[in-house]
C-alpha cells in the first residue's frame, strides 16, 4: 500500500541541484569528416558552453571530448540570442581546423586541437564601441584563406546603433589587430542577415535578410548571388519571400538545387526554388525564382528564427538505397504540428518517411554525413541527446550526449497533450503534467495544486519532453500545465497571428482558460492555481495576476513589464517587435495603460516572486525595478531575487538552484503546504524590494 500525503509534501530524489546540473541541451550540431561535433552546456562551470567532439577510436571505442577547457565559452551574441558559433574543416594532415566565437570578448578564434601545444589564436579585433564586433554562422573558405560569416558591428552606445553584413575574415590572423583587413561581402542596407550557404560548386551563395519593424516570422527575403573569382558576391537578387512571407531557412541540394522553407501557404513547408537568370525574363526588379512546394501539408517544417543558423532541414549528400528514392536528392526534415519528428523527404515524389523512435521533440540543428542524419532530440522519458538516423536501414539510435537516468524514471511525469476551448471557442494547445510519485499518493478528497507555465517568445512553443524543472514540482505533488497560447509557433501562421496587436490579451485569456478548465473538470484545485513564466512568459504571468482572479500567486522571471519602456531599453532585434504584438508606435501609450503590468500594478493583490538577471540586455533590470517601485507600500507579499552576472535566461547552476527553491517555497507558503527540507523564502510586504 502506497503511503498517502498531501499534495506538495511528497519526498522526491529530484532536488534543485540535480535539475540545475542537467539543464540545457546540445546545440549547433555538425559533422567534421566522420566525426560529430556540438556545443554543450556546463552549468557547473559558470554556465559556459564547450565544444564537444565525438569520434570512434581503435577497436570501435567511442570518445566524447570537450575540446576547450574553462573559461572558453563557445557562444555568439549576434542579435543577442546568438547564432552558429563554430565551423570546422577536416584536413588530411594536422587534424581539423576549427573556428569559433568566444563569448567573453566575442572575437573569432582559430584552433587546431590535434596540434600539440596549440592554443586558440584570435582572428578578429577587439572593439570598444558599444557591444563591439560580434560574429556568427562561420563558413570556412580555405581556398581563399578566409572564413565567411555574419558581422554585427556596433557603431554607438545605444543597442540600436548597429549594422550587420556578411564579411570575410582572413584565416592568417591579419585582422586580429586591424578591422580594415575584414572584407565586407554585402552592404548594410538590410537590418538583419543570416550567414551565407554556398552551393556545392561554390558558384552561388544564398542567405536571408529582413528589416524593422518585421520579425523573421513575419517576413524575410531569400537572397542569391553569384560568387566571383576573387570571392566577391555579384548580381545579388531576391528570389523568394517578402513582407508577408517568412522564409525560415535556405540551403543547396547536392545537385545544386536551391531549397527553402516558406510559410507562403500558411504553414512552413519545404520548397524548391527554380532560379531564373539574373535580370532575365521573369525577374523584374532583380527578383527571380519559381517556388514549388515539395510536401504540401498543414504541418510546420520550420519555425521562428530566433537565432541565425538554425536548420530544420538538411540535404543528404549521397542519397540512400531506399527503394524508389531519388539518387542523391533526399532531404532530412523536421516536421509536425505542436511536436516534431524527423523524416526523410523524397522531393521528386513527395514521399516522407519518418524515423522510428520515442522522440517527441527535435531541435533545429540537423547535420548529415553520407547516408546518415544527425539531430538533437528528446522524449517524455529522456532529455535531449544526439541521435543518428541511418537512412539505408531506417535505424535510429542515440550516439552522443546520452541522457542517462539520474533517478528512478518512475518519478518522471507523463505529459498529456490536450486541446482546450477558449474565448470564442478558439482552440488552445497545452501539455499537462499531473503530479506523480511512485511512493506517495494523495488523500482521496484532495485536489492537487497546479502551476500554469507560459513560455517565452512569445513567438515560440513548447513540446512534451522530459524536463527536470517540471519533474521537480510534479514529483512533489504540484502539477504543471504548459500552454501554447495563441501566438505560439507550431500550429500554422493563422494560429501564430492570433497574438497580432493582442499581446497581454490573448495569451492571458488562453492561460486562464486552461487553468479554469483544469479546475472545472476536477483535475486541479481552483483555490491553488499559480502562473509562472520567463521573458515574454514573465509578461504573461504578471499581466495575468493584474487582469484576472484565477491565480493565488505567480513567479515572474526576467520579464517585460512596461511596453513603453521596453521599446527603448531592449536590444535591436526586438526593439520594434511591439509593432506586431501591441500595435503601431502611436497607440503604444494607450496599449501600455491597458495591458502593462507596470501600469496595472494596482490590480495585483496576490503574492509573487520576481527573478531577474542583472546583466540582462533583452529585458533589462530597470523593468523589474520600476515595477517594484509601483508595488511598494501596497502590502502585497513578494520577493525579488536579482542575480549578478546572469543575462536573459539563467545558466549558472547556483542561480537555478536558488531560483527553483525560491519558487517552490512561494507555492508552499501560499498553498498551505508544510515541508522541512527547503529554505523558506522571505516574503516582504513593506516598501523594500523583498527577498
Amino acid at each position: 500500500m502506497v503511503p498517502t500525503g498531501p499534495y506538495g509534501s511528497w519526498p522526491s530524489p529530484i532536488d534543485a541541484a540535480l535539475a540545475a546540473s542537467l539543464d540545457g541541451r546540445p546545440e549547433y550540431l555538425g559533422t567534421v569528416g566522420e566525426e560529430i561535433w556540438w556545443t554543450a552546456p556546463r552549468p557547473a562551470e559558470g554556465g559556459r558552453r564547450t565544444l564537444v567532439r565525438r569520434r570512434t577510436g581503435p577497436g570501435g571505442a567511442v570518445d566524447e571530448e570537450s575540446l576547450l577547457p574553462a573559461p572558453w565559452n563557445v557562444r555568439s551574441r549576434v542579435v543577442e540570442y546568438g547564432g552558429t558559433p563554430w565551423a570546422a574543416l577536416p584536413r588530411p594532415a594536422g587534424g581539423p581546423l576549427v573556428v569559433f566565437v568566444h563569448y567573453a570578448d566575442q572575437r573569432l578564434y582559430a584552433y587546431e586541437p590535434d596540434v600539440p601545444g596549440a592554443a586558440p589564436r584570435p582572428l578578429t579585433p577587439l572593439s570598444a564601441v558599444g557591444g563591439g564586433l560580434r560574429w556568427a554562422d562561420p563558413v570556412l573558405r580555405p581556398e581563399l584563406g578566409e572564413v565567411w560569416c555574419v558581422l554585427e558591428e556596433f557603431t554607438g552606445p545605444e543597442p540600436t546603433d548597429v549594422r550587420r553584413v556578411i564579411a570575410a575574415v582572413p584565416l592568417d590572423g591579419s585582422a586580429a589587430g586591424a578591422r580594415r583587413a575584414v572584407r565586407e561581402l554585402t552592404d548594410d542596407r538590410h537590418r538583419f542577415t543570416t550567414g551565407p550557404r554556398l552551393s556545392p560548386d561554390g558558384a552561388r551563395a544564398c542567405w536571408l535578410v529582413w528589416d524593422h519593424p518585421r520579425m523573421p516570422w513575419d517576413g524575410t527575403e531569400l537572397k542569391v548571388a553569384e560568387v566571383g573569382p576573387e570571392g566577391e558576391l555579384r548580381q545579388v537578387r531576391t528570389v523568394l519571400g517578402g513582407p508577408e512571407e517568412s522564409v525560415a531557412q535556405a540551403d543547396w541540394a547536392a545537385d545544386g538545387a536551391l531549397l527553402a522553407v516558406s510559410d507562403r501557404g500558411g504553414w512552413w513547408n519545404p520548397y524548391r526554388v527554380e532560379l531564373t537568370a539574373p535580370g532575365g525574363p521573369g525577374t523584374p526588379g532583380g527578383v527571380g525564382g519559381k517556388a514549388v512546394n515539395l510536401c504540401p501539408r498543414e504541418e510546420e517544417f520550420g519555425g521562428a528564427l530566433w537565432k541565425t543558423g538554425l536548420r530544420w532541414f538538411a540535404p543528404l549528400p549521397g542519397g540512400t538505397s531506399q527503394p524508389g528514392g531519388s539518387a542523391g536528392g533526399l532531404i532530412a526534415v523536421l516536421h509536425g504540428q505542436g511536436s516534431s519528428v524527423l523524416g526523410v523527404l523524397d522531393p521528386e515524389t513527395g514521399d516522407l518517411v519518418d524515423a522510428a523512435g520515442p522522440w517527441t521533440s527535435w531541435c533545429p540543428t540537423l547535420a548529415t554525413h553520407g547516408s546518415r542524419v544527425y539531430g538533437v532530440a528528446a522524449s517524455p522519458r529522456s532529455g535531449y541527446e544526439v541521435v543518428e538516423l541511418d537512412t539505408r536501414t531506417g535505424r535510429a539510435r542515440v550516439v552522443g550526449a546520452r541522457a542517462t537516468d539520474p533517478v528512478d524514471p518512475a518519478y518522471y511525469p507523463e505529459p498529456m497533450s490536450r486541446t482546450f476551448s477558449g474565448p470564442d471557442d478558439r482552440e488552445i494547445h497545452a501539455h499537462v503534467y499531473p503530479p506523480h510519485n511512485p511512493v506517495r499518493a494523495a488523500p482521496a478528497d484532495e485536489l492537487p495544486p497546479y502551476v500554469v507555465w507560459a513560455h517565452g517568445g512569445p513567438t515560440d512553443h513548447v513540446e512534451p519532453v522530459l524536463d527536470l524543472h517540471i519533474a521537480y514540482f510534479t514529483s512533489r505533488g504540484i502539477g504543471v500545465a504548459e500552454v501554447n497560447y495563441g501566438g505560439s509557433t507550431g500550429y500554422g501562421r493563422a494560429y501564430r497571428e492570433r497574438l497580432r496587436e493582442q499581446w497581454g490579451v490573448v495569451d492571458v485569456e488562453d492561460c486562464a482558460a486552461v487553468a479554469r478548465a483544469l479546475a472545472a473538470e476536477g483535475t486541479a484545485d481552483p483555490a491553488r492555481l499559480a502562473i509562472r513564466g520567463g521573458s515574454a512568459g514573465g509578461w504573461t504571468a504578471a499581466a495575468s495576476l493584474a487582469a484576472t482572479d484565477v491565480y493565488a500567486c505567480g513567479t515572474i522571471k526576467y520579464p517585460v513589464l512596461d511596453l513603453v519602456g521596453i521599446a527603448d531599453e531592449t536590444h535591436d532585434l526586438e526593439s520594434q517587435y511591439l509593432t506586431g504584438l501591441a500595435g503601431p508606435p502611436q497607440t503604444l501609450a494607450v496599449r501600455c495603460r491597458e495591458r502593462s503590468p507596470l501600469a496595472r500594478a494596482e490590480g495585483i493583490a496576490v503574492p509573487f516572486l520576481l527573478l531577474q538577471g542583472l546583466a540582462d540586455a533583452v529585458c533589462p533590470p530597470a523593468q523589474a525595478e520600476r515595477f517594484l517601485a509601483r508595488m511598494a507600500g501596497r502590502g502585497v507579499p513578494h520577493a525579488y531575487l536579482a542575480f549578478d552576472g546572469e543575462g536573459h535566461g539563467f545558466r549558472r547552476a547556483e542561480t537555478m538552484v536558488r531560483a527553483l527553491q525560491a519558487e517552490l517555497s512561494l507555492y508552499l507558503q501560499v498553498f498551505g503546504i508544510e515541508r522541512a527540507d527547503l529554505p523558506v523564502l522571505p516574503l516582504a510586504t513593506g516598501p523594500g524590494p523583498g527577498g
